[in-house]
Parts: structure tokens; C-alpha cells; sequence
């Protein structure tokens, strides 16, 4: 086991030593499958979890394997794990099998991981700002324009300036973690955020979109959410080479704020989950889910009250495309269209982390796994070692 870590401020000082020490732990009794990486039907399961809801639970950042069984179905084992220092959010794939996780917000920390070797780098966030829980990597376009970028590509981290509660974008170097430049993300409490692909009507490929939450944050005030009445959530487009501001689109009902993203490509639709904010009984039956097509945002149409709470969004596995949007507070999964009518609902309780793999959904709810092919189809997954007490995270990212 390697670790490595940027320069610690004095508050990360003795988690930087405690994650070093953890880090001993983190394979010793995992390993992958046997050439698993060629094996057909193999799907791996980049993770976060801990170990029960106990607030001295401890968190894992790790690999799941779902293997096909000799007499049909997949059951599902930990393949790889590493512990953090506090509990985990998103996580972003790189080549060569690596993966970099971000603290849930506010969070002060940067994990990139090799499982296979059990190679930590880690990096810490300096005093005036806060990870807010997601990463993706960059376009190339995006490292071509950044002095000092190395070969391994720029990652996009979103954060909060604890100054001001405005929402940052770090541009850090993919190796080594540490932050090359910082734009402003055009709004508070940045949260999940998307690199398109290729250009959606004058937005250029590379284009940085972000779904600013809106939330209010200080750093006094860490996850309590306070001066709601001023909420203002928005959704942004941002130049890849320099940042600057392309687009803004607003939902109607400042109390919605914008979470979560998924791309479909094939019919150039964002995905966007939703969690309500209101206090009173509003909340309970606020939309959950939203599309974007470059121009506009879409609300659900006909939905059903769920809670006001979408905990994650994924592609729908269904030849017309759609999404799926995870409803933990109301134990099911709601299926959407590409133009927000909601079609309907597949039971699942505590259901959160969705992952998309071909023409099947993995879901994970409280330590449970099941695979989707539609709406109406639900086959369980057991887990091949014995798991309790387990408590899934809200994302899981397919390792190719």
C-alpha cells in the first residue's frame, strides 16, 4: 500500500495520519475476481457505505462485484474497500481503473484510490472553502487551457467559498489533486456537475454544466439549512476552456433544490433529480425530477406525491430512453420519459444508489442490491458473504 497527501492544513493534520493509518486495512481480507475484468458478466460497482447508522459507524469508500450465477441470477460481494475519515458522496472513474471520491458536504477531503494495489492520494481542503460532495473529470478541452496540467487531465470538484456561501469550481490536476485554478459557479451550494459529451445546440462539447442547490452555507452552520427564503437554485452552463457563464436556467418554485444529474446522449436530454425544501405541506408532494435540453427545464408532469425528495437519477435501461429518479423517502424508484411524464414507480425500500449497465439497473436499498431491466421487473441479488447492518450511500458509478 502507497500513501501519498498534498500539504495538510493544521485541522486535516491528525485525519491525514488517521486515513494513513486506515489505509493498512484496506485489502487485506478483498480481493477482485479472478480476471474479472475479462470475464463476461462480471459488473463492478464503484461504492460508498457504512457500516451501520450508528454516528460512530465506520465509512467505506469501495468496489462491489455483481457475478452471474451457474444457476442463473447475480448475487454480489465486496470486492475491494478502503476506509475514510468521514462518510463519502460521489465518486468519478479514471483510466487505468482508478477512482477519486469527495467527502459529503461540507467535507475537507479528496481520495484517489487504486483498488487494485491499494494506492491512496490524498488531498485536504484549505480553511475558507468546502467539498461538496462531487467530481468528474474534464474534457480535454478544459486540460489544453490550464497552465500547469499535467498528462493525467484536470478534475472538477464542487465547492463553497465559506466567506461568502457562493459556490466555487476547483479545477485540480487529476495525479496529484492539487487545485490548478477556481472559477465561480454562478450560485450557492454547487452540488453534482456533468461534462457534455459532445454540443448541445451552442453549447461546445466539454461544456461544464452544474446544478447549484441554492442552499445557503456557512461554515458555523455545517449541514443545519438555514435562510431558506433564500434559496436560489439554478442550473448553469460554463465554458470548458475558461469558465465563464453560457447559460442559467430557474425552476418556478425557488424552494426546489437542484441535486443530481444524468446524461442521455442519444436524445440530448439532462436528468435531473430534485429535492424539495419547503416547510410546510408543499414538500410532501413537490416534484421530484426535472429535464433540460439545452434550452429550457422541464418539470415532472403527473406525478404522484413522493416526498419532495429525489435521492439520485440515472438513465432509464429502456429503448425509449427516460430516466429513473431514487425515492429513498418513499421506498421506490420513479420511472420519468425523456420529457418529464412520469410513467410510474417500481417498489424498493430505502432505495438510493442507482447505476446503469447496458440494458440493466443495478439499485442498492439499505444493504440490499436488485437489478431492473424495466419498470416492472424486479430480481433480487443476494449477497454471496454475510452483510448487516450496511448502509449504502446515494451513488454508485459503473467501473468499465
Amino acid at each position: 500500500m502507497t500513501v501519498l497527501s498534498t500539504s495538510l492544513p493544521r485541522r486535516a493534520l491528525l485525519r491525514g495520519l488517521g486515513a494513513s493509518a486506515m489505509g493498512a486495512l484496506g485489502l487485506a481480507e478483498l480481493s477482485f475476481a479472478n480476471d474479472a475484468g475479462s470475464t463476461a458478466g462480471i459488473s463492478r460497482l464503484a461504492a460508498v457505505w457504512r457500516d451501520g447508522p450508528s454516528a460512530m459507524a465506520q465509512d467505506w469508500a469501495g468496489v462491489l462485484e455483481v457475478l452471474p450465477q451457474a444457476g442463473g441470477g447475480h448475487a454480489w460481494r465486496m470486492a475491494a474497500r478502503t476506509p475514510l475519515p468521514t462518510r463519502g458522496h460521489g465518486v468519478q472513474t479514471l483510466p487505468g481503473g482508478q477512482l477519486v471520491f469527495a467527502a459529503r458536504r461540507p467535507g475537507d477531503w479528496l481520495l484517489r484510490w487504486q483498488p487494485e494495489t491499494d494506492a491512496l492520494q490524498w488531498a485536504w481542503m484549505q480553511e475558507d472553502r468546502c467539498f461538496n460532495g462531487h467530481v468528474a473529470l474534464a474534457a480535454p478541452a478544459t486540460a489544453r487551457a490550464q497552465s500547469g496540467a499535467g498528462r493525467s487531465g484536470i478534475l472538477f470538484t464542487t465547492e463553497t467559498d465559506l466567506e461568502d456561501s457562493q459556490g466555487c469550481i476547483g479545477l485540480r490536476d487529476a495525479a496529484s489533486l492539487q487545485k490548478l485554478a477556481e472559477w465561480r459557479s454562478h450560485g450557492m451550494d454547487p452540488h453534482e456537475l456533468l461534462v457534455l459529451p459532445a454540443a448541445l445546440g451552442s453549447l461546445p462539447a466539454g461544456t461544464l454544466v452544474v446544478a447549484n442547490g441554492g442552499i445557503p452555507t456557512q461554515s458555523e452552520t455545517g449541514r443545519s439549512k438555514k435562510w431558506l427564503d433564500s434559496m436560489d437554485p439554478s442550473l448553469v452552463a460554463l465554458h470548458p476552456a475558461d469558465g465563464r457563464l453560457l447559460g442559467q436556467w430557474k425552476l418556478p418554485d425557488p424552494r426546489l433544490s437542484i441535486r443530481h444529474l444524468a446524461w442521455d446522449g442519444a436524445r440530448q436530454r439532462l436528468g435531473i433529480a430534485l429535492q424539495a425544501e419547503h416547510d410546510d405541506a408543499r414538500r410532501h408532494s413537490a416534484p421530484i425530477f426535472a429535464v433540460w435540453d439545452g434550452q429550457r427545464l422541464l418539470l415532472a408532469q403527473d406525478q404522484p406525491p413522493l416526498a419532495g425528495y429525489g435521492g439520485s437519477v440515472e438513465c432509464a435501461p429502456l429503448a425509449q430512453g427516460g430516466f429513473v429518479v431514487s425515492c429513498p423517502k418513499s421506498d421506490c424508484m420513479a420511472w420519468f420519459d425523456a420529457q418529464a411524464r412520469y410513467l410510474g414507480s417500481s417498489p424498493q425500500g430505502d432505495v438510493c444508489p442507482v447505476a446503469l449497465d447496458g440494458a440493466r439497473l443495478w439499485a442498492g436499498g439499505g444493504h440490499g442490491v436488485a437489478e431492473r431491466t424495466s419498470r416492472s421487473s424486479d430480481q433480487a441479488v443476494p449477497a454471496l458473504d454475510t452483510v448487516t447492518g450496511l448502509m449504502f450511500d446515494n451513488h454508485w458509478r459503473l467501473v468499465v
